[in-house]
């Protein structure tokens, strides 16, 4: 697809990161930009800096997406572009002993639930409901109509200590990509992901110091234990 300003975007967590990033890579090719994210002075600033628009979002929500979805194409027209960066993480042991008192906690299903609500659902509901948008509009003259980038992790491959609920939110995300890809070829939209590394992220920065110490690769031994190496590698 060529970019240009008769092309729509939408990105979600689009006010920071690798969603803030995207979009002002975007907005460079002239490319109209609309950001959805929860952080309105955020989203506001970066959609000032690239001339786009800014929507207050939560993936979450079917009436926050349709929303914005409604506010963005009334704005810049029908995206024919999506990219999914809204996502969060969090680190929790599935079972273990609090380093100071010593009790024995699980990890907290609500805690667990929230990210695959944000991370997992959140990335599918913009997908389908940008999808059936994109069905509307006239294909290319090679047949393309629209665009969908998906962001999972390293994560999804090589999850560390703390990881479970990310890492399942992830592989989520890696898991949908084909069939999602499958049930829209024959409509000319191309749907693809990405496996990201560790980068300096607002969500990087917010985790405990010894969470990102315990981020460390793991190698897989034919008995299906892990072993630690020496290559650094993280999540995003």
């Amino acid at each position: 697809m060529q970019l240009n300003p008769s092309i729509g975007t939408i990105v979600t967590g689009g006010a920071s990161g690798l969603g803030a990033a995207t979009a002002r890579r975007l907005a460079r090719h002239g490319v109209k930009v609309a950001l959805f994210d929860l952080n309105g002075e955020l989203g506001e600033q970066v959609a000032s800096e690239i001339g786009g628009i800014f929507c207050r979002v939560d993936v979450t929500s079917d009436d926050d997406v349709d929303a914005g979805m409604a506010r963005s194409r009334s704005l810049i027209g029908q995206e024919r572009i999506l990219v999914n960066c809204a996502g969060t993480g969090n680190a929790f042991k599935t079972a273990g002993r609090d380093r100071e008192s010593g009790a024995i906690r699980h990890f907290p299903l609500d805690a667990f639930e929230r990210i695959i609500q944000i991370n997992l659902i959140g990335t599918f509901r913009c997908i389908a409901k940008s999808a059936a948008g994109m069905l509307s509009l006239p294909p290319f003259e090679d047949g393309e109509r629209g665009v969908i980038i998906n962001t999972a992790s390293v994560a999804a491959e090589d999850g560390q200590i703390g990881q479970a609920a990310y890492s399942a939110s992830k592989s989520g995300v890696v898991g949908l990509t084909l069939p999602v890809a499958r049930d829209l070829m024959d409509d000319g939209i191309r749907v693809n992901a990405i496996l990201p590394g560790i980068f300096d992220t607002p969500l990087l920065q917010r985790a405990p110091d010894r969470v990102k110490r315990a981020w460390r690769p793991r190698c897989r031994s034919r008995s299906g234990s892990a072993a630690p190496t020496n290559t650094r590698r993280s999540p995003n």
